[in-house]
């Protein structure tokens, strides 16, 4: 048997459905939007820690309208438990019915860890974020991570 001769025509349509479908493919397979990805913003905060022996930092900078300078992060608990570690339940405090809670994990020996919110009261109502911590020298650090709060329609601070 002969085989078929392939023409112009057949190879520029055999070209376009090949495209057609390499093209549409991944229109297929995005993954969508979620409510609660929308609400997703960037936080950048440096907060000073010379207070640390008294349990606490104080925020010196912040992105967010709602955690302004002068607000506090309190932590329950001291370094070295579990051995060589800090795992603290916090209170990130702005003032009198204002406030969220959390916990921190950090490595002594790199200062460095993750904080997590998982709710608020008050204008912090609603605050769930992930924040890595990072120092920056002379017992101040970077929080640099993600938030939310309480699906409020808040302006992006980036």
């Amino acid at each position: 048997m002969k085989p078929k001769r392939v023409t112009a025509r057949m190879a520029l349509l055999s070209l376009v459905l090949v495209s057609f479908a390499v093209l549409s493919a991944p229109l297929g397979t995005m993954p969508s939007a979620s409510a609660s990805d929308e609400h997703n913003r960037v936080l950048h905060i440096t907060k000073e820690c010379a207070h640390f022996g008294s349990g606490f930092c104080t925020i010196t900078s912040s992105n967010i309208p709602q955690i302004p300078p002068l607000a506090n992060v309190y932590y329950d608990q001291a370094a070295a438990n579990p051995a060589g570690m800090l795992d603290s339940n916090v209170v990130l405090r702005v003032g009198t019915l204002d406030w969220a809670v959390g916990r921190c994990t950090l490595d002594p020996a790199t200062a460095s860890g993750l904080c997590t919110f998982s709710d608020g009261v008050g204008p912090l109502a609603g605050f769930k974020a992930r924040i890595n911590v990072s120092p920056t020298g002379g017992g101040t650090f970077r929080w640099d991570g993600t938030y939310s709060l309480g699906g409020q329609n808040e302006e992006n601070e980036q």
